[in-house]
């Protein structure tokens, strides 16, 4: 068994917004890819997909050089005989004028460390020049990435002035926007989530705009299809996701719009029953003419399912269809609230829970992430530690 991955270690997606606010050390949650393959034999090949020759039944893996430009290693071909893809999704800038150049996006942990780097020298210079300036975050999406960003924010940025910045009032000079092109925020989620939601970045302060397409983005401002003008020292785009241009044909695999591998209920792709995909880049059946959401909890169902498949499959057996099961929603705002919907444990339909619980079964999502990775007893001692660690260690 061989991983590919273009990047050394590995950290929760659903974390990074953390990582971009400065609640958490990037350093402290990443996975080492080349320990992971010590402790469970497997191989571990550096270096990004770069195409897919299924006649040689080969992966083509991009060379790789260090931050210099030199070359690390050359391209390579990867052999498989069962190739499973499963490299995730981007932010989908939509071809919005100036994205590209004027936004940040956080899709991987090095781009939430960056922008939070970037938004805490920006604190620095406020405290230093004490003329009041204010600094505007305009977070473009209101997805869960975007507000549980935006709490986060409104939470480490009043941390961070109790370190010395004497001359730097957030009250007064942080100013947090929330941009969303539909009609409510939380889109897919259900009604209570998004209305309870609303009602804490209310309270935190936070510029909620709904029914506002962003059509530009300049250097110090976001524009509206309205007209609306909305000024940005730092803008964050999380609006919505689409897979690397790579998967488009990759192969000759059927791709869609998105560029996500369309796959059958099995997990294999329609035109090649020895390529898998799962994850964001899959765009698998569900109900109704929809596919299966991109979801962490959709992801994590779908890699246990795929295990099965290959056991199966070295035993001669034909692959089971997959069936997603949605066990309910949940959003983190940092250190303030927690809200969401729990289905299909013990009880009919939906149960809500919010505060302390609802924070405990959104911490507890993420030990159940390391324990698929370490087994139980390195999960624990993992916890442990963190638990240690924590009472010692600066916010």
């Amino acid at each position: 068994m061989t991983l590919v991955d273009r990047s050394r270690t590995h950290l929760w997606k659903p974390l990074l917004h953390e990582v971009a606010a400065g609640s958490m050390d990037m350093h402290d949650h990443q996975l080492d890819f080349l320990a992971q393959a010590r402790w469970h034999r497997f191989t571990f090949a550096l270096g990004a997909l770069a195409g897919l020759d299924r006649a040689a039944r080969e992966v083509v893996v991009s060379g790789v050089r260090d931050d210099e430009g030199v070359e690390i290693l050359p391209e390579r071909r990867v052999p498989y005989d069962t190739l499973v893809l499963a490299i995730g999704s981007e932010s989908n800038d939509f071809n919005t004028p100036g994205v590209h150049d004027h936004a940040f996006t956080i899709d991987n942990a090095w781009q939430a460390h960056l922008f939070h780097r970037r938004l805490v020298n920006a604190c620095f210079r406020a405290n230093y020049a004490s003329d009041g300036a204010t600094i505007d975050i305009a977070i473009v999406g209101a997805g869960a990435t975007g507000v549980e960003l935006a709490a986060e924010l409104h939470n480490t940025i009043r941390v961070l002035a109790a370190y010395g910045l004497s001359n730097f009032d957030p009250e007064r000079q942080i100013r947090i926007s929330v941009i969303e092109a539909g009609p409510r925020i939380l889109p897919g989620l259900p009604d209570y989530i998004a209305d309870e939601t609303k009602k804490i970045l209310d309270e935190l302060h936070v510029q909620v705009l709904v029914g506002e397409k962003v059509v530009e983005v300049t250097v110090d401002r976001v524009k509206t299809a309205t007209g609306r003008e909305v000024p940005s020292t730092f803008t964050v785009w999380a609006a919505g996701i689409r897979c690397a241009d790579v998967l488009k044909d990759l192969g000759g695999l059927e791709s869609n719009r998105l560029n996500q591998l369309v796959a059958l209920p099995t997990l294999q792709t329609t035109r090649d029953p020895d390529v898998f995909a799962i994850g964001d880049c899959a765009a698998v059946p569900w109900t109704d003419g929809r596919n299966v959401p991109p979801r962490a909890q959709a992801a994590h169902q779908e890699a246990s399912h795929l295990v099965k498949t290959l056991a199966r499959r070295l035993a001669g057996l034909p692959p089971a269809p997959y069936h997603y099961r949605d066990f309910g929603s949940l959003v983190s705002l940092g250190g303030y609230q927690s809200v969401g919907t729990l289905m299909g444990f013990v009880f009919r339909g939906q149960l809500r829970i919010e505060g302390w619980i609802a924070k405990m079964v959104y911490v507890s999502l993420y030990r159940l992430h390391i324990w698929a990775l370490h087994g139980f007893w390195r999960m624990a001692l993992d916890t442990l530690a963190h638990m240690i660690r924590g009472r010692r260690i600066r916010r």
